[in-house]
């Protein structure tokens, strides 16, 4: 059984606890502002969701800068909170880019630049950009990956279904993951293994990679 091997997983990272509201919403609908020259309408974080992205890459910047690369990068989910944390999306952001040791951009000025801001942006090709693309009909930039999760978070403008939570954790390789046997997990490995035992409970998992349909 897959299902108490989450549950331990949830319950060592303390995942119920330190999950923060995903969005900035009114009365169950998501807030929107404005961002860029052309006032392109966005849906808003919260700002314990930004708190916190803030707070785990800047442990992922101070690790890099320090030379120790303790820290891999940064796990994540988003998902509903029900007597244990319910997946929707699992994923990570990396320490280093694709240079030779250098810092990714998708951690790089995170208090000043929103737009990467650890995979969760604001931007095209990010989370949050290419969601507001399809909740707020962004014209020729709506995809099939961002549609789906349109439909299964909102029932209509921006009315949610239920409240969306967000988890995520400077993650450390000489950490346990979530498959405990295999001992010190790498954050790639422990993303993998996630989605795999995720995939198995949680028929609403909306990852594609690493998963069969």
């Amino acid at each position: 059984m897959t299902q108490p091997i989450w549950d331990k997983f949830c319950r060592r990272f303390k995942v119920n606890e330190t999950s923060v509201p995903l969005f900035a919403t009114a009365d169950g609908a998501v807030k929107v502002r404005t961002v860029g020259r052309d006032d392109r309408l966005i849906l808003m974080r919260s700002e314990e969701c930004d708190a916190k992205i803030l707070a785990e890459t800047d442990l992922l910047v101070a690790d890099w800068k320090a030379g120790s690369l303790k820290y891999d990068g940064m796990i994540y989910m988003m998902g509903w909170m029900e007597d244990t944390f319910t997946p929707l999306y699992i994923g990570k952001t990396e320490t280093l880019g694709k240079g030779d040791g250098n810092l990714s951009v998708n951690i790089k000025n995170l208090h000043t630049d929103r737009s990467k801001f650890a995979r969760w942006g604001d931007g095209y090709q990010y989370h949050i950009g290419d969601l507001s693309a399809c909740v707020l009909g962004h014209e020729n930039k709506q995809t099939l990956k961002y549609a789906s999760w349109a439909k299964c978070l909102f029932t209509s403008g921006t009315q949610l279904k239920r409240p969306v939570y967000f988890w995520a954790k400077a993650w450390d390789a000489s950490q346990v993951g979530v498959w405990e046997g295999y001992g010190p997990t790498s954050l790639a490995f422990l993303e993998y293994l996630l989605i795999g035992v995720a995939g198995k409970i949680y028929p609403d998992l909306l990852n594609r990679e690493g998963m069969s349909r």
